[in-house]
């Protein structure tokens, strides 16, 4: 979501609680808007409810956003790289804080996101996508510490700091395909070093192992070395 540059913070999050609950009074979703801005650490909550966006840094910006996700104690929240355009510090308050704010309410959040640091920082759980559909499905530590579908493992080889010293970055060779346009069977078939006439039927996604589910037809099942 975003917030409208034109609006001030307390139209947009009364709005918010009025879509919800039309038979709210003014002076209760007032109270609402107050309580949320003070849960995500936005200090002086009554002043800062008549501020415009223009009039917050990047960060507390993304707290407001917050704050009005939660504004209805919903039961989800899917974060779509909502740290994505913050520097590191900033990063990391939204990281603290959205946590936080998930153990105190019991929201629980899916989080969308390309930065792997995040993600080991963030995550119990974690879904690999390729091509829009999930390959691969886990335990956080398990995914990332033995990879077994063949793009997972190309994209943490990826990482500089999963390469030997000296040694060139690994790349996945070719291009991911237009979701306009996938070929028939596997998506990942074209780039994965796996891949044999076996792949032009497409996968389905099962549990390879227990606690692990993989869309491929030759995952990494050996055990890690």
């Amino acid at each position: 979501m975003t917030l409208n540059p034109v609006l001030r913070i307390d139209t947009q999050m009364i709005e918010s609680i009025e879509a919800h609950d039309s038979r709210i009074s003014k002076t209760e979703a007032r109270q609402r808007c107050r309580d949320a801005l003070g849960q995500v650490g936005i200090p002086s909550p009554d002043e800062r409810l008549k501020s415009y966006p223009h009039q917050f840094s990047g960060g507390m910006r993304q707290r407001v956003v917050i704050a009005i996700a939660l504004l209805n104690k919903p039961d989800l929240i899917i974060a779509d790289e909502p740290t994505s355009a913050l520097d590191v510090t900033i990063q990391g308050q939204i990281l603290f804080e959205a946590q936080k704010l998930c153990r105190e309410t019991g929201t629980a959040m899916i989080w969308i996101t390309r930065d792997l640091a995040v993600v080991a920082g963030l995550a119990d759980k974690i879904c690999v996508m390729y091509a829009g559909r999930i390959v691969e499905q886990g335990r956080l530590d398990d995914v990332l510490d033995h990879p077994v579908h063949p793009y997972t493992r190309g994209l943490l080889g990826s990482v500089p700091g999963h390469n030997t010293r000296g040694h060139r970055l690994f790349q996945i060779p070719g291009m991911a395909p237009s979701l306009l346009n996938l070929p028939q069977g596997c998506a990942f078939q074209a780039r994965c070093p796996r891949a044999d006439e076996t792949c032009h039927e497409p996968p389905e996604i099962q549990e390879a192992i227990p606690g692990r589910h993989i869309r491929c037809f030759h995952p990494h099942l050996e055990a890690p070395s």
